[in-house]
């Protein structure tokens, strides 16, 4: 006989024992968590052997056999742990959200924060008793966020630390599961859409949907998952686009450097001396906020700091080149339970001065009906060219009007966890992290 025939064979035989693990951890997996059926089957599987036991790029999972089978050996539930938390990177999109973080990080943080979804399904085929590494860190991840603990707020968390070298290795240690070398691939792609990414984008909504609505197993075995899932269907929304909903377009006296031709530009130089044959236009078509209201929650509960961060992200983006008119129409108001003040802003200085010397008046009840009043009156009065729409910040709940505005309508929420805030089907609704805006007031990122 062939001996290389029947090295190659041994090796052929082996990625098959390998992969009936694989498929038989995702059959079982899917008995345990049905609504998992599409992310399940989602991953092709090819082995690797530069690969540490498994590792995705979002399309296959690929495995090192020898590794795989060493895990195997310790218990199915290791290997289930293993394929569900390259489940989790995907559905979470961790493989496409590093951007510009500190790679040793970002990496520690997504796989804290795979297994802190796992350690919270209290089923048999992935439970197994926390260690003291773990109990320790997820209790101060839970005190330092008070919310869901997601990859982004596990990584805010180590920065804040900036924890010594060996207590990184404890963590590594303890939370390293799969290979994320593939990610780079993804990382260093096209800046065009990720096919791949929306792919789990739309699995992850379908999952939000039918645990929400159908599947009686999203009970409270899975329910840290649900609220993961729920965290993580929150899209980010950029604020400057966010504000473009209030623009209008018109005209104003400037060049338009997107008109203007060089190359009949310099023809006509050359040819005549010193006649271009074409000009740029005088004037320019450009998208900006003219009228709209700014409502400020001024209640008990709401913080005044976070009420001036609002403001300052605001300013920001208006006083962008191409964010304010010559001539502005911008009333802020204070409310809690009535309108407690009303600023009417018409020239970017005049908003400087006003953020210089801005003080919070209010501290009452909770009552969004006395703003629309107002902006009634207003109306009424002609005080605006064309009110394009209210932004209103507030941090909870309030009494909202019954009837329509008849302008756009946005309620800016600040919350620290992800439960939904009924507002009316017409109003346009925003969700804010309170740490994200004060550690991410320079990348202007909500979630909506």
């Amino acid at each position: 006989m062939n001996p290389v025939y029947d090295e190659r064979k041994q090796t052929l035989d082996f990625i098959e024992v390998a992969m009936d693990i694989l498929r038989n951890a995702r059959n079982e997996l899917y008995l345990n968590m049905r609504f998992l059926d599409v992310a399940l089957s989602s991953l092709a599987f090819l082995p690797e052997q530069q690969i540490h036991v498994t590792g995705t790029d979002g399309s296959i999972l690929y495995f090192q056999p020898d590794a795989l089978v060493s895990v195997f050996r310790k218990g199915r539930q290791a290997v289930n742990r293993q394929y569900l938390h390259s489940i989790v990177h995907c559905l979470f999109s961790h493989l496409w959200t590093r951007k510009d973080r500190d790679p040793e990080y970002w990496n520690l943080a997504c796989d804290i924060a795979a297994e802190y979804v796992i350690d919270g399904l209290y089923l048999k085929a992935v439970h197994r008793p926390k260690s003291s590494v773990r109990r320790e860190l997820y209790r101060l991840l839970q005190s330092s966020e008070n919310t869901v603990v997601t990859a982004e707020q596990v990584y805010r968390f180590l920065c804040r630390m900036h924890p010594i070298q060996a207590q990184l290795d404890i963590w590594k240690r303890e939370f390293l599961v799969d290979d994320h070398c593939k990610w780079e691939q993804q990382e260093n792609s096209s800046k065009a859409p990720n096919p791949q990414r929306q792919k789990w984008d739309d699995i992850r909504d379908k999952m939000q949907t039918e645990m929400e609505t159908f599947s009686k197993e999203a009970s409270e075995d899975t329910r840290s998952l649900e609220e993961q899932i729920c965290a993580a269907n929150r899209k980010r929304y950029d604020y400057k686009e966010f504000l473009r909903k209030f623009s209008v377009l018109k005209e104003e006296m400037q060049v338009d450097m997107d008109s203007f031709d060089y190359i009949f530009y310099n023809y006509g130089m050359s040819l005549y001396g010193n006649m271009p044959l074409i000009e740029p236009l005088e004037t320019k078509e450009v998208q900006k906020v003219e009228d709209f209201v700014i409502a400020l929650d001024t209640s008990m509960s709401c913080s005044g700091e976070l009420i001036r961060h609002f403001l300052e992200e605001t300013y920001s983006v208006l006083s962008e080149s191409e964010g304010f008119f010559r001539k502005i129409h911008v009333h802020i108001l204070q409310c809690d339970d009535k309108v407690q003040e009303d600023v009417l802003i018409t020239s970017r200085q005049e908003m400087q001065d006003y953020l210089e010397h801005f003080t919070v008046r209010g501290f009452g009840g909770t009552d969004f009906r006395p703003a629309f009043v107002r902006v009634q009156e207003l109306l009424q009065r002609r005080c605006f060219t064309k009110l394009r729409g209210m932004i209103y910040f507030t941090d909870g709940y309030g009494t909202f009007p019954v009837k329509k505005p008849p302008y756009e309508t946005a309620f800016v929420f600040m919350k620290q966890d992800y439960r939904d805030v009924d507002v009316p089907p017409w109003a346009i609704k925003l969700i804010i992290d309170p740490r994200e805006m004060e550690e991410e007031m320079n990348g202007a990122v909500f979630r909506r």
